[in-house]
């Protein structure tokens, strides 16, 4: 027997969460409950040193890259394929994003909507770092972002 959440992600409908909807990425109430801005610190150790991360709730997972104006586009595309979400981080302030573009970069953020685990978030910082450097740019950190408790 199929469950219903297969049939869902199948048809391509996404997964509800345990409180029905999945976050949205513009969301103005999602607050930071993981960040890993140390490429020396496991994703594990990030995961375990947060008291306010959910791990049954689905989370926004926000990568934060700096690439070369010119390759964007071409990572956006390839991100796309994999339901990722390239956005200009804005007016996020440096010590926010995690370091300061270098001339001719752009400040972005990689985003979707998944749960958290410590395997899968260790191998999309590797996937982003190397697509980063494919495109001549950096891989600065990762964030995630939940709704806060009711």
């Amino acid at each position: 027997m199929i469950g219903f959440d297969r049939i869902r992600t199948w048809l391509g409908l996404g997964v509800r969460s345990a409180r029905g909807t999945e976050p949205d990425p513009d969301d103005p109430d999602l607050a930071v409950v993981v960040s890993a801005f140390d490429e020396a610190e496991a994703a594990s150790a990030a995961l375990a040193r947060s008291p306010a991360w959910r791990e049954q709730l689905p989370a926004v997972l926000r990568h934060h890259l700096l690439l070369p104006d010119g390759a964007v586009s071409g990572a956006a595309e390839l991100l796309e394929q994999d339901s990722w979400r390239l956005r200009a981080a804005g007016d996020a302030a440096p010590a926010e994003f995690g370091a300061t573009p270098a001339d001719g970069e752009v400040a972005l953020f990689a985003e979707r909507v998944q749960k958290l685990d410590a395997l899968h978030c260790s191998q999309e910082s590797s996937r982003m770092a190397g697509l980063a450097q494919r495109c001549g740019g950096r891989a600065v950190g990762w964030v995630a972002l939940q709704r806060p408790p009711a």
